[in-house]
C-alpha cells in the first residue's frame, strides 16, 4: 500500500524550541523578580521582598510552573500561549498538636482545617478561545471568552455554593472542535459546555438582572445605533450549554482587570494571534514527507522479485509462485520461457533530498539539533567559535522570550499579586 509516513522533523523543532525557552525561563532557579518602585515612600525594600517570597511559595503550591510549561507548548504549536487566572478558596488540612486543658505535659495530636485562597493558572487551548476579531490584545478587546467542557458535578457544586444561579441543566452533546484530543471516540456523558466571557456588557442588562432576576436573552435591541455601545461595564458572564445563564456579575477584581494573559510565540504586528513553530515548518514538513514517501513507495517495486514468462508454454492450470526449492514446470527450455527482471533500483537521492529539506525546516523554524551545531562549528572548536555558531539561534529565541516576559509573565505576576492582596 502507499506509504503514509510522517517525518518527526516538526515534532523535533517544537520540542527543541519549547525546551530551550523553558530552560531560559526556569534554568536559573528563581524565574521572576519584583522590584521596588522609585517612588516608594518609606524607602524600605523589605515589604517587596516579603511579597516576592510569599508569591514564590504560592506559585510552588499551585504548580504554576507546570502550567507555564503547557502554555509554552501550546504557543509553539498554535502560535499563541493563553492562560486563565482562576481564584479559588480551598480547604487545607495540616497536622497539628494542641495541649489538653487540665492535663499538664500532654497534647492531642490531630488535623487542623483552614481555608486557603489559591490563584491558579489554567492553560487555555487557542482553539477554545474566542476574541473580538479587531483586537490586538486581551485588554484591547471588547471581550474574550473561553469555551470548555466541565463535569456536571462541578457545575452542580457551584450552584450549591451560590457561585452559579440554580437553573435546570443537563449534559451537552459531543463537540469535536472543543475536545482536548483528536481521538476516534470521546466520552459523551455527564459533561456541560461552559462559555466564560470576560469583557464589556451594557450596564442596564446587569442592573435588570440584579433587580428582578429575569434572564435577558437578547443582548442588544433591534435599533442599530451607537447607543448600545455606550455605558458598558466590565463583567463576567458564564453560559452553560449555549443557552442557560449561570452567572452575570460586574467584574469583582479590585483592579477591574481581565483574568486572562496571552502572548505571541512569534510576533505578528497588529494581530492577536501569533505564528507558531508548526506554521513555519508546515511547507518543509510536506516536502520531507513527499520525499520519504516516494522513497518507500519505490521500494515496493524494486525489492520484491518479479518474473516475466511466456504464458502459452506453461502447463495448463499452472499457478506460478516463486518459492525456495520449488520445481517449476515448463513446456520447453526454461531459459527461453522464464525471465526474472527488476524495475530498476531505488534512488538513494530521495533520502538525501529529504535530509536537505530537513535542514531547510530547521532554518525555517530557527531551531538547530546537535548535528547542526557540529556542522557549523567543528567538534574541537573554541568557546568563541561555538558562541558564533549559536548566536543566530539565541537571537531568535530572545524575541519569543521578550514576548513571554512582557505580555505573559509580568502581567501574570501583577494580576496574581493583586488577587492575593484583595
Amino acid at each position: 500500500e502507499r506509504s503514509r509516513i510522517v517525518s518527526p522533523a516538526t515534532q523535533q523543532a517544537v520540542e527543541t524550541r519549547h525546551s530551550e525557552i523553558m530552560e531560559a525561563v526556569f534554568g536559573q532557579g528563581e524565574y521572576f523578580d519584583i522590584e521596588d518602585d522609585v517612588a516608594d515612600v518609606n524607602g524600605n525594600p523589605i515589604d517587596i521582598e516579603k511579597l516576592k517570597a510569599q508569591l514564590a511559595e504560592d506559585f510552588k503550591i499551585d504548580k504554576v510552573r507546570k502550567s507555564f510549561d503547557s502554555v509554552g507548548l501550546m504557543a509553539e504549536i498554535y502560535g499563541t500561549g493563553i492562560g486563565e487566572i482562576i481564584v479559588k478558596q480551598e480547604k487545607e488540612y495540616i497536622p497539628a498538636t494542641q495541649p489538653i486543658p487540665g492535663i499538664a505535659g500532654q497534647a492531642a495530636i490531630g488535623v487542623q482545617e483552614r481555608d486557603r485562597v489559591s490563584v491558579k493558572l489554567k492553560p487555555v487551548n487557542p482553539k477554545n478561545f474566542l476574541i473580538d476579531p479587531n483586537a490586538t490584545s486581551v485588554e484591547d478587546a471588547m471581550g474574550v471568552a473561553i469555551e470548555k467542557f466541565v463535569s456536571i458535578h462541578k457545575v452542580v457544586e457551584g450552584m450549591e455554593k451560590g457561585i452559579y444561579k440554580k437553573v435546570d441543566i443537563g449534559p451537552y452533546g459531543p463537540d469535536d472542535d472543543l475536545e482536548p484530543t483528536q481521538e476516534l471516540t470521546q466520552y459523551q456523558d455527564d459533561k456541560v459546555k461552559l462559555l466564560t466571557y470576560y469583557g464589556l456588557v451594557p450596564r442596564e442588562y446587569l442592573e435588570q438582572l440584579e433587580n428582578d432576576g429575569e434572564e435577558v436573552v437578547d443582548l442588544f435591541p433591534e435599533e442599530s445605533t451607537a447607543d448600545k455601545y455606550s455605558g458598558l461595564v466590565e463583567a463576567i458572564i458564564v453560559i452553560a450549554n449555549d443557552g442557560k445563564l449561570l452567572k452575570a456579575e460586574k467584574n469583582p477584581y479590585m483592579m477591574e482587570d481581565r483574568p486572562v494573559v496571552a502572548y505571541q510565540d512569534d510576533t505578528v504586528p497588529n494581530r492577536f494571534w501569533g505564528r507558531g513553530t508548526v506554521e513555519k515548518a508546515y511547507n518543509m514538513q510536506k516536502a520531507i514527507d513527499a520525499q520519504l514517501r516516494s522513497h518507500l513507495d519505490s521500494l515496493a517495486l524494486t525489492t520484491a522479485p518479479m518474473i516475466a514468462m511466456d504464458a502459452t508454454r506453461l502447463p495448463r492450470g499452472a499457478r506460478f509462485e516463486v518459492k525456495p526449492g520449488k520445481a517449476i514446470l515448463t513446456n520447453g527450455n526454461p531459459a527461453e520461457i522464464l525471465q526474472p527482471f527488476k524495475f530498476g533500483a531505488t534512488s538513494p537521492e530521495n533520502a538525501a533530498t529529504a535530509q536537505n529539506f530537513e535542514r531547510m525546516l530547521l532554518q525555517a523554524t530557527g531551531t538547530l539539533d546537535s548535528q547542526g551545531v557540529v556542522s557549523s562549528a567543528t567538534r574541537d572548536a573554541s568557546g568563541a567559535t561555538m558562541s558564533m555558531a549559536m548566536a543566530g539561534i539565541i537571537k531568535k529565541y530572545k524575541r519569543t522570550l521578550t514576548n513571554f516576559q512582557e505580555d505573559f509573565m509580568i502581567p501574570l505576576v501583577k494580576k496574581t499579586a493583586f488577587r492575593y492582596m484583595q
